[in-house]
């Protein structure tokens, strides 16, 4: 189930990496003798192209601290942020930046982040994604590794979440979904046979903004699972982790 979880989280990561600020387009002129624009994101990339002093470039995204810009004659690049710091806007003042912060926190879309808890005494381990249908309502998908003393399993569901107060800094939420729970006893320990089961549950926690597009995330969620037998089994899950959002 680790390889499950490692891929749902190659899976999310081209959702996190981009982390494109949805920057409307604007202009600026290059202050500084020259300005490099590389072939991608990161200083692993090499300078490709060099805009000389008093051209014009248009910033079209940003991805962390990486600018896509296009210059008049149709060249796309990316600058680093200090690099953007010395050029000017249309009126001749310094370019101003601005950093993602609690404005974006409320206007935010899509969140992915990862959570360590218990399970009914079992540690645990998931990732998730979700998306803003509006400000107060949310719809979230995760998957989870579950590693006890006697058997191990994953635990993937799909939710809805409802958050009262989406402009507090600390946002108290509730949660109701449904999913599935795989159960692989230990050979050596027991000798139950696999089950897959229907789980339902619900939920409370809190958002808290930290910085950025970071947020730190607590929860708590009641398990109902519908085996086979007659009795069902109901299980008990505390979780906290870290979210990044855009």
């Amino acid at each position: 189930m680790r390889t499950v979880v490692v891929m749902v989280m190659l899976v999310f990561l081209p959702f996190v990496t981009p982390a494109y600020a949805k920057t409307a387009h604007y202009e600026a002129v290059v202050a500084e003798p020259f300005l490099e624009l590389h072939t991608g994101p990161g200083r692993g990339f090499p300078v490709f192209h060099v805009v000389d002093r008093g051209q014009r470039i248009e910033v079209l995204k940003r991805r962390t601290d990486w600018f896509q810009v296009r210059t008049d004659r149709g060249v796309r690049g990316w600058v680093k942020l200090e690099d953007m710091s010395g050029t000017l806007d249309v009126s001749g003042s310094a370019t101003q930046i601005r950093d993602p912060d609690v404005d974006d926190y409320k206007a935010r879309r899509w969140e992915v982040g990862v959570g360590l808890g218990d399970l009914d005494g079992a540690s645990v381990i998931s990732v998730y994604t979700g998306y803003h249908l509006t400000r107060n309502l949310s719809v979230e998908a995760r998957v989870g590794d579950v590693s006890g003393d006697y058997s191990d399993g994953w635990l993937a569901t799909v939710g809805i979440v409802h958050q009262p107060f989406p402009a507090w800094r600390i946002s108290p939420f509730v949660m109701l979904g449904t999913g599935i729970i795989q159960i692989d006893p230990k050979a050596t320990l027991v000798s139950t046979e696999d089950r897959s089961d229907q789980v339902g549950h619900v939920g409370l926690g809190a958002r808290m903004y930290v910085t950025k597009r970071f947020m730190f995330r607590t929860e708590y969620s009641s398990y109902l699972t519908f085996t086979s037998e007659d009795d069902n089994e109901e299980l008990d899950e505390w979780k906290a982790g870290f979210t990044f959002f855009f």
